[in-house]
């Protein structure tokens, strides 16, 4: 048994951003900003010297997701250079002139949005991009908005439009975003506009998905609501390149990575699988957890079962032996299970969450629950030092990597996994307060895949993995998934200038569906490169 690594979570519908460009800003003396929560560039920055302030709503029933969709743009701009964010309201007349660009995430219908901003993104030549609601006060504001930008917004269209596309590529869009609606628009000077990607229609008409005018970009809706593997979010984190590094030449590089190996691994499957890719000369990765454990003796005809690297000389061995054909080894947990729960499957390691509480519904979804029973910094820490200490004890160095099993934990486990690592290699889970500096709240997390590498808000320089595995069977009302699809999400985000096609494979399936995929991948114009290197 094994579970998927979620993606995108699927929480309220709600509205897009965009991107605009109109050529690197010239930054002049700001005004006074407000208190504002800072996120550092990510290693290896596109363009490390940029600045970009991301400015997000926060009134009404779901000001949570003002603070959420601003997380997500402040840790897929970190992969350009620095950023700020704050809530809209408290802006400040002149303030985006410390900043190469500014994203505004136009979450709540009717937010007070202040006339200092709305004068300052009509006046400015710093690129500025809006999402979706809330373009209506700008053109009001406007004494001729039409005339200087040739378009204006014309309504929400609430079209089941299930298709964007970028690029000539067709992404996806979740059809659970259609009730909130696109924005709609009517262009009067098609010399003025670009059209940058469009939606289109059940009746097989397109309209404009996101617009760009001199240095004003517009998205009719929020590209962070309802994420799939294939889906227009991947225009939009293109975009950005158009915002903040326009002069990216393109590159696409993929990662492959060896999933939740423990002391229980089969030697014999991990050889295969390390002499496989070394004949491709490919570099990887592998996620080992140091601890089996199997508290109710579920794989062992009722009888426990507790061991750990060190009692399993032969598994050691062929990590080691993974070492030398290319492999590196990365912490993926202590035991992949907590105590003796069913968390939500059985308590066995390797199918079981370790750093968030989860159940399965009577629908066979996987429900996330929320913290651990007394999450704590200390619980975090107790947990690493045990799989150090089990690392040293089995002969292997302890890994400069974490990644949390089935990339689930609390903002208080995160920040835990950054002081003491300072890198991941997963997809994370976000809640609001991180950017409000208030408890973050768990019952309204968002999760984030990255396609390619990001510093998040918990300050860890994330390595993607944005293509997920092979799963030959359906499961928890997910289809199956095989070579084919990986590679033809891979395909997808092709379209992502500098991005990656990072996937991960457990190694019990053997090595002929991985053989298809990385070849696949090979085929569609990918170099593979080691997970660490997607850093740079």
């Amino acid at each position: 048994m094994y579970f998927r690594k979620l993606g995108l979570a699927a929480t309220a519908a709600v509205v897009g951003l965009s991107t605009l460009f109109v050529g690197p800003a010239t930054m002049t003396e700001a005004a006074t900003p407000p208190a504002a929560f800072t996120g550092k560039a990510a290693p290896g920055a596109v363009a490390s010297n940029t600045k970009t302030l991301v400015l997000y709503d926060n009134t009404g029933a779901y000001s949570w997701l003002g603070e959420d969709y601003a997380i997500a743009t402040g840790n897929l701009v970190s992969h350009f250079g620095a950023w700020s964010a704050h809530p809209v309201d408290t802006y400040v007349t002149g303030e985006l002139n410390g900043y190469n660009a500014v994203v505004y995430v136009g979450s709540t219908y009717d937010e007070p949005v202040p006339t200092a901003f709305l004068d300052d993104v009509l006046s400015t030549n710093t690129p500025v991009m809006w999402m979706y609601d809330n373009i209506w006060q700008l053109t009001a504001r406007s004494a001729d908005f039409t005339g200087k930008y040739g378009f204006t917004w014309k309504g929400f269209d609430f079209s089941a439009s299930t298709t964007v596309t970028y690029k000539g590529v067709a992404l996806d869009r979740d059809a659970a975003a259609a009730p909130s609606g696109l924005m709609d628009y009517v262009i009067t000077d098609p010399t003025k506009v670009t059209t940058i990607a469009t939606a289109t229609r059940p009746d097989g008409t397109a309209m404009p998905w996101a617009l760009r005018s001199g240095n004003l970009t517009y998205i009719g809706e929020i590209p962070f609501s309802y994420v799939g593997s294939n889906d227009r979010y991947l225009a939009f984190s293109d975009m950005l390149f158009d915002l903040l590094a326009p002069a990216t030449a393109s590159r696409h590089r993929a990662a492959v990575r060896i999933e939740d190996v423990g002391p229980d691994a089969d030697p014999g499957e991990l050889r295969a699988v390390a002499d496989y890719l070394s004949s491709k000369n490919i570099p990887f990765t592998v996620g080992v957890y140091s601890r089996y454990r199997d508290p109710l003796g579920v794989n062992n005809n009722g009888k426990a079962q507790d061991y750990t690297l060190r009692s399993k000389p032969q598994v050691v061995s062929a990590l080691k032996y993974m070492q030398t054909k290319g492999g590196t080894l990365l912490m993926h947990g202590y035991t992949h299970q907590l105590d003796a729960l069913k968390n939500p499957y059985d308590g066995v390691s390797g199918n079981d969450f370790e750093f968030y509480l989860a159940h399965v519904d009577t629908n066979n979804n996987v429900i996330y629950d929320g913290p651990v029973k007394n999450d704590s910094s200390m619980f975090a820490t107790t947990r690493v030092l045990a799989a150090d200490n089990d690392w040293l004890l089995a002969g292997l160095k302890v890994p400069t990597v974490f990644e949390p099993p089935h990339y689930a934990a609390s903002a208080t486990d995160y920040k835990v996994f950054n002081s003491m690592f300072g890198t991941r290699y997963d997809r994370g889970l976000y809640f609001p307060g991180l950017l409000s500096n208030t408890t973050p709240d768990s019952t309204k997390m968002m999760g984030q895949f990255f396609p390619y590498s990001v510093r998040d808000v918990y300050g860890s320089a994330v390595i993607p993995e944005n293509i997920g595995n092979i799963e030959p069977e359906a499961f928890n009302n997910h289809p199956a998934r095989f070579p084919a699809d990986l590679v033809a999400t891979a395909k997808a985000n092709l379209v992502v200038r500098d991005g990656t096609a990072s996937f991960f494979y457990h190694p019990y399936l053997g090595t002929g569906y991985l053989k298809q995929t990385v070849e696949g991948i090979q085929g569609a114009g990918y170099t593979f490169v080691a997970g660490s290197a997607l850093l740079n």
